[in-house]
């Protein structure tokens, strides 16, 4: 039988304040690992002691630099993973109903240890996604980056929009197995997705199948090649 004194022991050993049940077992408090530079708008509304996670070689300004020594803010550096990535570089844009999904798939192909440039949209509120397809696309078309990948809806209107500049080839894909045909096959530089289509964890397969893969038989690279000649048969 427990004495009172054990009983009461027990019982404060497995309580956890109602204040700090937001923060219990929390490895951060705010993740700005997606992030190359840090300003102080970045740390805004972070309490002293705070647990912020930030991209290995991150880079602060001085007014940043100040408030993370004043705050105490504890730095926790995200690690890069194993990469298998056959690019170095990526452009990301998605219209309104593919931010949320852009903004995730961000802090994913930083852990890749690529360089992400973005090209929004920058928020929820209603846009065209014509868009922002074409200004990822022009960035792979005039070797800005390696690869681009877009979300909308469905993924198919970036698609047919991102198809229309000159050495882009897109491919919608829903799959893990259509992004690597879409890279082995047909040497797609774009990567086009769907946020209605596929969960944010099916997106992760999916981006890294197409990161991973590239063209190397022959007889794809030729017949890529007879893609591009139509092409260019219908440039003016």
């Amino acid at each position: 039988m427990k004495t009172s004194r054990q009983v009461a022991v027990s019982e404060v050993e497995h309580v956890v304040v109602n204040s700090l049940q937001g923060k219990f077992g929390k490895e951060f408090d705010r993740d700005e690992s997606s992030k190359t530079l840090i300003t102080e708008d970045d740390l805004r509304g972070l309490e002293p002691g705070s647990k912020l996670r930030v991209a290995e070689n991150v880079k602060f300004t001085a007014l940043a630099q100040d408030i993370v020594n004043d705050l105490k803010i504890e730095l926790i550096h995200k690690q890069a993973r194993k990469s298998t990535a056959k690019v170095r570089s990526v452009a990301v844009g998605s219209d309104h109903g593919g931010f949320k999904m852009k903004e995730q798939l961000k802090a994913f192909l930083t852990d890749f240890g690529l360089n992400v440039r973005d090209f929004g949209t920058e928020s929820e509120d209603a846009v065209d996604y014509p868009d922002f397809a074409h200004a990822v696309a022009k960035a792979v078309s005039g070797k800005q980056v390696d690869v681009g990948i877009i979300i909308d809806g469905a993924g198919i209107g970036s698609a047919m929009t991102a198809n229309k500049v000159p050495n882009v080839r897109a491919a919608a894909c829903y799959s893990t197995a259509l992004a690597k045909n879409s890279r082995e096959h047909n040497g797609a530089n774009v990567l086009t997705l769907g946020a209605g289509q596929n969960s944010f964890e099916e997106v992760k397969q999916i981006v890294e199948a197409f990161i991973s893969t590239d063209i190397s038989e022959e007889r794809h690279m030729k017949r890529v090649g007879k893609i591009d000649n139509i092409e260019r048969q219908y440039r003016k």
